[in-house]
C-alpha cells in the first residue's frame, strides 16, 4: 500500500509541477548562458559524468548498505548506544542537506533575473511551497500511521513480520520489536523519507547530467558522493528498523541507489534541450526543489530527531543525549561545508 502510494504521490507532483510551469511560461522568454563560457566544453565533461554515475552509485550503494550488512555486528545493533550515535550523524546530514543545499538552490532558481518579475519577485513561492510540503508530509505520515495501525489493530503482527522475528530468534541479528505500533511508525518514516531523497536525489542528477561546465562537475562529484553515503547511512538506519522483507530492503537500496545516476543519464539524454538558466527549467526544478526542501526538514527534524531525542532510550541518558547532539552538529556542519561545492 505505501509503495503504491509513494509513486502516486511523486507522479502528481511532477505532473502538476509540470503543468504550471507551462502555463506561466508561456509569457516568459529563455535566457541567460551559464556564465563561465571557459569552462564550457562538452567533450570534456561527458567522462566526468560518467565517472559520476559510477562512483556516486557506488557510494550511494556503500551509504545505504552499511547499516543493512552491518546489523550482525553487535555494536552496530539497532538497540545499542552507537546505532544512536550514527543514526542522529545521519539525521544532521539529511538536515543539512534540507537547509544548506536544496532550499538555497530553490530560492536562487525562483529568484533568478531570467523569470518575470510578476509573480516571481513579488511573492516568495520557495517559503511557500516548502512550508506546504511539510504540512502534506505531516498529513502522509499520520495517515498512514493511522491506516497501518488499523490494519493491525488486533496488536498481532503479521505474518510477514512474524517469520522475520522467527528468523532474528535463530540467527541473533534481528531486531525483535514487540510495540507493533513502533515498528508501524518506522516503515512509514522510511517509506516517507526515500519519496523525499528519491526527488530531490533526481533533480541534482538532472542538473549535473545536462551541465557541460567542466569547472563545476568536478568539486560536485566529490561532493555528491560524499552526501549520498552519509545520506544512505540514515536511510538504511530507518530501512533497518522498519524490519522489511529481505526483498523489500533491497528494492528500497536500489531505488535510492539509482535515482542520482539515473537523474545524470537522464540530464545527459536531455543535455541538448534542457537548459539550466531557461524560466521553464528554473521554475519546474524550483518548484521542486523548495518541495523536497520542506519534507526533508520536516522529517529530519521531527522523525528523525525529536523522535529519537524524546524517546525513553536518550530521555534516560544526558550523557547519550550530548553525544547524540555531538553527532548531529558533525554530521550537519559537514554537509553545511559541501555547500561551498555543491
Amino acid at each position: 500500500m505505501m509503495s503504491k502510494c509513494k509513486v502516486s504521490v511523486v507522479s502528481v507532483l511532477f505532473l502538476l509541477v509540470s503543468n504550471y510551469s507551462v502555463q506561466v511560461l508561456s509569457v516568459v522568454q529563455e535566457c541567460g548562458a551559464d556564465d563561465d563560457a571557459g569552462c564550457i566544453d562538452k567533450k570534456k565533461a561527458l567522462p566526468l559524468k560518467i565517472i559520476a554515475i559510477f562512483s556516486i552509485l557506488v557510494t550511494s550503494m556503500i551509504g545505504v548498505g552499511l547499516p543493512l550488512v552491518t546489523r550482525s555486528i553487535p555494536a552496530l545493533s539497532p538497540e545499542r548506544r552507537l546505532f544512536v550515535i550514527v543514526k542522529a550523524f545521519a539525521a544532521g546530514i539529511i538536515l543539512a542537506t534540507g537547509f544548506m543545499h536544496v532550499l538555497p538552490d530553490s530560492f536562487d532558481m525562483l529568484s533568478s533575473a531570467c523569470l518575470k518579475d510578476n509573480p516571481w519577485h513579488k511573492f516568495p513561492f520557495t517559503g511557500f511551497v516548502a512550508m506546504l510540503s511539510a504540512i502534506v508530509t505531516l498529513m502522509i505520515d499520520s495517515m498512514a500511521t493511522t491506516l497501518y495501525s488499523q490494519k493491525n489493530k488486533t496488536g498481532v503482527v503479521d505474518q510477514e513480520m512474524a517469520e522475520e522475528s522467527d528468523q532474528g530468534h535463530h540467527h541473533g541479528g534481528k531486531l525483535v520489536n514487540a510495540d507493533g505500533s513502533q515498528l508501524l511508525r518506522y516503515r512509514v518514516i522510511a517509506m516517507v523519507l526515500e519519496m523525499g531523497i528519491i526527488v530531490h536525489s533526481i533533480v541534482i542528477g538532472l542538473s549535473l547530467g545536462a551541465s557541460n561546465n567542466t569547472c563545476t562537475i568536478k568539486g560536485l562529484v566529490a561532493a555528491l558522493c560524499f552526501h549520498q553515503m552519509f545520506e544512505g547511512m540514515g536511510l538504511g538506519g530507518c530501512i533497518l528498523q522498519a524490519e522489511y522483507s529481505l526483498l523489500k530492503k533491497a528494492a528500497m537500496a536500489f531505488f535510492f541507489a539509482v535515482t542520482t545516476p539515473f537523474g545524470i543519464a537522464l540530464g545527459m539524454g536531455l543535455s541538448s534541450t534542457y537548459k539550466e538558466n531557461s524560466p521553464r527549467s528554473l521554475i519546474t526544478v524550483g518548484l521542486l526543489n523548495a518541495s523536497s526542501a520542506g519534507l526533508l526538514i520536516y522529517m529530519a527534524l521531527v522523525d528523525l530527531l525529536a523522535a529519537d531525542f524524546m524517546g525513553p532510550k536518550l530521555q534516560a541518558s544526558i550523557k547519550l543525549q550530548i553525544k547524540s547532539y555531538a553527532a548531529v552538529l558533525l554530521g550537519a556542519g559537514g554537509m553545511s561545508l559541501m555547500a561551498k561545492w555543491a
